[in-house]
């Protein structure tokens, strides 16, 4: 009886011994950090294989780097940014403390009003930073064929609406992917599995403080 007794307070303490042993700042008992990739088809994986998609392939960079973050893919093909401005009561449901706003290619492929892109972008990044997300804000650009007016109206949306907001901001989501026929589909628009990780790996820089800036 005596030795059934050890026994039991033994198994009892084995989990207690080892947490001792783990390092302060292992964070596997943390709770992951949410951050939601809200996007149309460059963030959805388009023409991708499961594993293949943006989302996805930042989720194993970040965890490669240490990261406790889920990356939730909120990418819906063929969105322009009035169809994101309509899923942002959905999306602020995910409750993510960082945002990654990827928006807008379908507005400039369209050739839709810049300032109708602006106010759905503008709205977008409000009702993420009234949730207390941390915004990443990723820049895209016009077809150049659309005239030096349109594109300079265009391009121009994105970095001052980061600094209107106060928000991080990628120049260019597409930066070292785009018209390069070895990192895109067949399509020449959406980025292959190659070029999906030249994505992540750009992005990361701009990604990182704001996962830093959480554990303060």
């Amino acid at each position: 009886m005596m030795i059934k007794f050890l026994c039991r307070r033994l198994f009892r303490l084995v989990p207690y011994f080892f947490i001792t042993l783990l390092p302060a700042n292992l964070s596997y008992a943390e709770t992951p950090v949410k951050l939601l990739a809200f996007g149309d088809s460059l963030t959805h994986g388009y023409g991708l294989e499961a594993g293949d998609t943006f989302p996805e392939r930042l989720q194993v960079a970040l965890s490669e780097a240490g990261y406790n973050v889920t990356v939730i893919n909120g990418g819906n093909s063929g969105d322009t940014s009035a169809s994101g401005r309509s899923r942002l009561d959905w999306a602020l449901l995910d409750e993510a403390q960082v945002v990654i706003v990827e928006l807008g290619a379908n507005d400039g492929l369209r050739g839709l009003e810049p300032s109708q892109t602006r106010e759905n972008l503008s709205q977008i990044i409000a009702g993420f930073k009234s949730s207390g997300a941390r915004v990443l804000l990723t820049g895209m650009q016009a077809p150049r064929n659309l005239g030096t007016e349109y594109v300079a109206d265009f391009d121009n949306i994105y970095p001052e609406l980061a600094e209107e907001y106060n928000v991080a901001f990628y120049p260019f989501f597409l930066e070292g992917v785009a018209l390069d026929p070895t990192l895109n589909q067949a399509d020449g628009i959406h980025p292959n599995r190659q070029g999906v990780d030249l994505i992540v790996q750009n992005i990361l820089p701009y990604l990182e403080p704001l996962l830093e800036e959480g554990k303060e």
